[in-house]
């Protein structure tokens, strides 16, 4: 009966679009976050969906709560088949401009939110062969100028998915990690960075795209189920990383360009 799963960020955004897209399958949720209002609306909604579950807070920092959290799923639910590491947040700004403390949240945050999400359910996922799916990002792989600490952390999601796959195959846990380039979501909400106008130029991005949060967790959805390990879920993402398997240099020569004209908008 492999049908229970944990999502940390799932208080709003990609979060709880795919708990709701697990929902209607009739899965048991376990939602957390840090916003408690967000998580008791996904709580509803999962419920109108056709599924079930409880909500818990956590901050993804703080091992200890994600302990308290796998400990709760054990009692609950019994145990975790599918563990969706999601929490996240923006962050932008040139390398200059970004102070050591941008770094530390950001990685605090992006990276080891997601390792120590990893590690407290871990020996959960092992015992029910369950699976670990990974929420990176396409700036894991594409590295766009302007926001080198969310890059970086974005990296090692993937750097770490990819070690987790191939230790984990032999004990028969799958590992996935999404890579969604820019969609409509309130991850502004929690942007941080030295140039309010970065953030707006962010912002205009994630307005332009024609895919929402709904659509990248349906795919997410399709590609858990056929087995694919990275799942990039934008049309232009997948063009872009193809380009970028075969021509890095492309990819880099366009980025300083997009870097020249980012530091030119931010300076006006």
């Amino acid at each position: 009966m492999h049908n229970r799963m944990m999502v940390t960020g799932a208080g709003s955004g990609l979060g709880r679009e795919i708990a709701l897209r697990w929902a209607r399958e009739g899965w048991q949720l376990a939602l957390s976050d840090i916003n408690e209002s967000g998580l008791a609306e996904t709580l509803g909604l999962v419920r109108e969906a056709g599924g079930d579950g409880f909500v818990q807070r956590c901050d993804v920092r703080d091992y200890s709560q994600l302990i308290a959290l796998a400990q709760a799923c054990e009692t609950k639910l019994g145990g975790i088949d599918v563990v969706v590491n999601n929490a996240g947040v923006a962050s932008g700004g040139f390398f200059e401009e970004l102070s050591l403390e941008d770094w530390d949240w950001q990685i605090a945050i992006n990276l080891m939110g997601v390792v120590k999400g990893c590690k407290a359910f871990l020996p959960l996922v092992q015992r029910s062969k369950g699976k670990i799916i990974n929420i990176a990002s396409m700036a894991a792989l594409m590295q766009a100028p302007g926001m080198s600490n969310y890059n970086v952390a974005k990296a090692g999601v993937v750097a770490l998915s990819e070690s987790l796959l191939v230790e984990l195959r032999g004990q028969e846990v799958g590992v996935h990690v999404l890579c969604p380039s820019f969609f409509q979501t309130n991850l502004m909400d929690s942007y941080r960075g030295p140039t309010p106008n970065m953030k707006a130029q962010i912002g205009k991005l994630l307005e332009a795209s024609p895919i929402t949060a709904a659509d990248i967790a349906d795919y997410l959805y399709q590609q858990v189920a056929a087995g694919v390990f990275m799942i990039l879920p934008h049309e232009e993402g997948r063009m872009a990383w193809k380009i970028k398997q075969q021509n890095p240099q492309a990819i880099y020569d366009e980025m300083a360009a997009l870097a020249e004209k980012k530091r030119s908008k931010s300076r006006a």
